[in-house]
């Protein structure tokens, strides 16, 4: 399975939306550098409040670009970036993949994906409803998060918009992603 990566992006600053960049370099062990959420240990200010200690398994925000189309079919007006992603990929089923999957970014970079993105309400201080319109029930009435993913960085690497994204699925048995 393989996709492309759309657009890159990050922010020095605690901000929602991240500025679009030319390119950005994945740090083994940290995620993005120069932005506000790279390091071992959880950045998200929420959490840093309930533990400093813990361990960041959200270094790097991964968007489906796909998912972007469905909220412009929507009504919503978003660029990539906006809704806090450092990475937006097509052509991959990102909220389908299990936990421990790999995905190699361009020549070098590999992220582990450690879980789904729970959707916050500040998303709706950029659109009202957005975060709503980032959450769905499936068949059985079960909660869908549709808001991307989170990952780690196993081996660092400059990723740039073009670049292809392979899959690497870990062994079996694969395990559905929950929040993290």
């Amino acid at each position: 399975m393989t996709g492309v990566v759309t657009a890159v992006s990050r922010s020095p600053t605690h901000t929602m939306a991240k500025p679009n960049e030319g390119s950005i370099t994945l740090v083994a062990g940290l995620g993005v550098d120069g932005d506000a959420h790279q390091g071992v240990t959880v950045k998200h200010r929420s959490r840093v409040a309930k533990d400093p200690t813990v361990p960041n398994l959200r270094q790097v925000h991964l968007i489906h670009g796909e998912l972007h189309d469905e909220l412009r079919a929507a009504g919503f007006v978003l660029a990539p970036g906006q809704m806090g992603e450092n990475v937006t990929t097509r052509g991959i089923d990102l909220l389908g993949l299990p936990t421990g999957t790999r995905l190699h970014l361009g020549s070098a970079a590999i992220v582990e994906v450690t879980g789904l993105r729970n959707p916050c309400r500040q998303l709706n201080g950029l659109q009202p409803g957005l975060m709503a319109a980032t959450l769905d029930r499936d068949a059985d009435g079960n909660l869908v998060r549709k808001a991307g993913i989170m990952g780690i960085v196993l081996a660092g690497g400059k990723i740039r918009p073009g670049d292809e994204v392979t899959v690497e699925l870990p062994p079996a048995p694969h395990h559905a992603l929950e929040p993290v």
